[in-house]
């Protein structure tokens, strides 16, 4: 894997939370139809949490954002919380600032963090 390919693995825990882990970059040429499918079968899943670990997503550009706001907008409409765990590299943080979107989502600082959210 070179640092640019995305990588996603999923877990679930026995309390009905998936922790997806995201690794290298989000972006138009990275194919992120796994992270896709991750996502929206976590919202489908009827758990009660969906917990996107991005501390190693090294980059994120407008598809990566469209790709998380799509998982956001699935899981509201399923009933299930999401929410990023970092943290969050500058440039994944930025693209969330500059577009205006950080406010839309549950932000936590680790998986940890957010498994309490």
């Amino acid at each position: 894997m070179t640092a640019d390919e995305l990588q996603v693995v999923v877990e679930t825990t026995d309390d009905d939370v998936v922790v997806i882990r995201v690794r290298g970059s989000l972006d138009g040429w990275s194919a992120p139809s796994g992270l896709v499918e991750a996502l929206e079968a976590a919202a489908g899943s009827g758990g009660r949490l969906t917990v996107a670990d991005l501390s190693r997503l090294e980059f994120a550009d407008s598809t990566g954002l469209h790709v998380l706001l799509n998982a956001r907008h699935r899981h509201v409409d399923a009933g299930v919380r999401l929410v990023l765990a970092g943290p969050l590299k500058t440039e994944v943080r930025r693209l969330l600032e500059v577009s205006g979107t950080l406010g839309a989502f549950t932000v936590a600082d680790t998986v940890d963090a957010a498994l309490t959210c």
